[in-house]
């Protein structure tokens, strides 16, 4: 398993270092040396042996000026763009150090590679001014790009600012950062590596493995039951038969042993014959409906009373308002397992209040996108965006919940320990996913995986069967059941590694 920092981590862990003893100048030639190798492996590849070192004036900029002093002495042609006028003390002392070409100009000649050394992590505005001629001149140069650290104009959450440099390649120091994971930093951090500084740190979020997620799929013995292996139930209501049944087709896929689906009733007492007829066939033909698309379900209406089994995913196509608002009641205090909320549970719980999860009598994992977060927290977009990692921690703490915070990368915490799920596919952006997805949680809740890990295992198998559906029919078409479907081939990756 590896790990994933964020800033304020980092940070602490630099001034750690060097309160143990290692000064700044140490850690800095370190830097500057696994920035070197990795433009001269890059050079290598390339065939070339002209390259740029774009340098700021902090100490992302000293990391750049040893790197140009390392690959001039090997004897590459190397030159250095830089128009800082002021400089940290161990940037000025690396620049000193640099004998080469320094321009102090934008050159109208090209480079086959580039370093950014502009920025490095803290930046919490748009670069502007001669920082943003500087990107601009990068991303337009047509040369292989290498970033020191995180591509300039990349802030903590990962969002990009505009401009911001679109990197090949990115070399993190010390330790991942999660920046290079979260939102735009996926998109503008190219390939990454990690280079050992002797930067130690503590309490990052996890990035699971494989191996990690086969963990939970040991193989079963002979002498075995579906009983064995929990009961997994998806409740719906009579508004609508689409997502519940996708959470159901999911559920169907993890390996719990019943998968239940529960709807509302249609009908409500009335006077009016034909109008009661029509109602109880239209809870005839939901049934009939339930039946075909998936026999292995156990179809039942729900009447409020607890639903006696070991996950219960509820949420999609629920609708808003007060019917919904009374069934999480009944489910927050009467459910018997592991409670998974999605979609329309949680926008009445933004529309009601969330403090009613204080009063849950069950564990309870939500699994919000960043609209669905933002509208649960009263925060903006862009701040969610800007944090995703804090304010999920932040909220699962308030609430005592594990949350799924979905985006292009999974945030998954419950106040306690934190991952972040990089599998996935823009194929999964389509409606749908998210409705398999809780389905798919349930069902791994019910075999008995805890909640923080069962998010985790969720998260990864979902994210590359998105992945498969995307190589098979590309990123455009595939839809929920299409990932669904893929669901048994992405476990079957993780077979080959289980012991």
């Amino acid at each position: 398993m590896k790990f994933a920092y964020s800033n304020t981590q980092m940070r602490a862990a630099d001034e750690a270092a060097i309160a143990a003893g290692t000064p700044v100048e140490t850690l800095m030639e370190r830097a500057g040396r696994a920035l070197a190798e990795a433009m001269e492996r890059a050079a290598q590849n390339l065939n070339a042996q002209d390259m740029l070192f774009v340098c700021g004036g902090g100490n992302n900029g000293g990391d750049g000026f040893v790197a140009a002093r390392i690959l001039a002495e090997r004897g590459y042609e190397v030159a250095v763009l830089c128009l800082a006028e002021r400089f940290s003390a161990s940037c000025a002392a690396a620049k000193a150090q640099f004998c080469g070409e320094i321009l102090g100009r934008i050159p109208r000649r090209r480079y086959a590679l580039i370093a950014d050394c502009l920025f490095g992590t803290g930046l919490d505005r748009a670069p502007a001014g001669d920082a943003a001629a500087l990107i601009h001149f990068i991303n337009d140069s047509g040369a292989y790009v290498v970033a020191c650290d995180l591509p300039s104009g990349l802030n903590a959450g990962g969002i990009a600012f505009a401009p911001c440099v679109v990197a090949d390649e990115t070399v993190a120091m010390g330790q991942l950062k999660q920046a290079l994971l979260l939102a735009d930093g996926a998109d503008t951090a190219g390939k990454i590596t990690v280079a050992d500084i002797g930067i130690p740190a503590e309490c990052g979020a996890e990035i699971w493995a494989e191996e990690d997620v086969a963990a939970f799929f040991p193989k079963r013995k002979s002498h075995t039951n579906k009983g064995n292996y929990g009961t997994a139930a998806v409740l719906s209501t009579c508004n609508t038969l689409g997502a519940p049944l996708l959470a159901a087709g999911a559920a169907l896929k993890s390996g719990a042993g019943y998968t239940d689906i529960y709807m509302t009733s249609a009908s409500v007492p009335c006077e009016d014959e034909a109008k009661l007829l029509s109602l109880r066939m239209a809870d005839e033909m939901h049934r009939v409906l339930c039946a075909a698309k998936y026999p292995a379900c156990r179809f039942s209406f729900y009447d409020g009373e607890p639903i006696f089994a070991d996950a219960v995913a509820f949420g999609m196509g629920a609708g808003v308002g007060e019917a919904t608002r009374k069934i999480l009641e009944e489910l927050l205090s009467g459910c018997r397992g592991t409670l998974v909320l999605d979609a329309d549970a949680l926008n009445t719980l933004a529309l009601f209040g969330a403090d009613i999860l204080k009063k849950r009598a069950c564990p309870v994992v939500v699994t919000p996108h960043i609209k669905e977060f933002s509208r649960l927290t009263g925060r903006a977009v862009e701040e969610v965006l800007s944090d995703p990692v804090g304010l999920a921690q932040a909220f699962a703490r308030e609430y005592g919940v594990t949350v799924v915070l979905k985006n292009n990368r999974t945030v998954i915490t419950d106040g306690a320990r934190t991952a972040i799920n990089i599998t996935g596919s823009p194929a999964l952006a389509k409606g749908g996913s998210g409705d398999a997805l809780a389905g798919f949680l349930a069902g791994t809740c019910a075999r008995g995986v805890p909640p923080f890990e069962a998010a985790c295992v969720a998260a990864y198998l979902m994210g590359r069967a998105g992945g498969l559906a995307a190589e098979a029919l590309g990123e455009y078409a595939p839809d929920a059941s299409d990932v669904i479907a893929r669901l048994p081939a992405a476990m079957r990756e993780l077979h080959k590694k289980t012991p």
